[in-house]
């Protein structure tokens, strides 16, 4: 069985954790850690079989597990991603944002190749990525329209410099329009689809992303457009916002979920 360490005790990695603690993943939560010591106790307080916190990110990976779930930030990717491969342990990551700045994928690449590890990157909360990997090689244009109720973009670095009052807004607003480089660096909480989409694609600089801001909505939507030589294809994913933190689609923890799974089990695996 496999054992997990995990980086983020929020609301994906207590997600992810109670998953692990009821069976539906078939693996050991060894050890957990989140700069918040009052998240990682109360994770554990929640959890039937009881993991161990440890005291900082790295003591992670030092221990004998086979896989870290990262679901804490981008900030705790550059931090800790690479001692993680370093030591030998296979990657989950969840701030999927972090890996657009070309050095830190690049110094991932690297290592993963170096150490004969893996790095994990599930679907979060769109889907068709199989279907644009497929076809990237003869994809011209893809584009990303993401609608969220405007509690779901509270907190982002977009606003520190933006005259928009989120909560003054009465009816659908275009917040943003740019890359996906530029979106994920000014709402990195919020729009890790679109570095998924770009990585999985033809690059941040040409995914094209839209924000929208909407008041009278209760799911986060997302509209996928891709042409090239292939054709094209759509996709309108519309997901509800996670309970426990509405920055988050449901769907993205499921993904994860699923992701971590498949990791640990041995079945037919579907879909590419």
């Amino acid at each position: 069985m496999k054992q997990i360490g995990l980086l983020g005790c929020g609301a994906i990695g207590t997600q992810i954790a109670l998953a692990i603690d009821s069976g539906k993943i078939p693996a050991t939560l060894t050890h957990v850690y989140d700069e918040s010591n009052e998240k990682s106790s109360s994770l554990v307080e929640k959890l039937q079989n009881k993991p161990i916190i440890v005291e900082n990110s790295h003591l992670l990976s030092s221990n004998s597990i086979d896989l870290v779930v990262e679901a804490a930030s981008q900030d705790a990717v550059k931090d800790s991603a690479l001692s993680i491969l370093q030591n030998k342990k296979d990657l989950m990551i969840m701030s999927v944002g972090a890996l657009l700045d070309e050095s830190i994928y690049d110094i991932l690449s690297d290592a993963c190749n170096d150490f004969k590890k893996t790095i994990y990157l599930p679907s979060g909360a769109i889907a068709g990525l199989d279907g644009i990997k497929s076809i990237k090689d003869e994809l011209d244009s893809i584009s990303i329209t993401t609608t969220k109720h405007p509690r779901s973009l509270k907190g982002a670095k977009f606003f520190e410099n933006s005259e928009i009052d989120l909560d003054s807004i009465s009816s659908p607003l275009i917040i943003f329009e740019g890359t996906a480089k530029e979106a994920v660096s000014l709402f990195p909480a919020n729009i890790n689809v679109a570095a998924l989409l770009s990585l999985t694609g033809i690059g941040s600089e040409k995914t094209l992303v839209k924000i929208i801001a909407d008041p009278n909505t209760d799911k986060n939507t997302h509209h996928i457009e891709a042409s090239g030589k292939f054709g094209k294809m759509t996709f309108i994913i519309e997901n509800f916002p996670d309970i426990a933190n509405p920055k988050t689609s449901r769907l993205a923890i499921l993904s994860a979920i699923e992701t971590l799974r498949t990791y640990c089990t041995n079945d037919i695996q579907i879909g590419t």
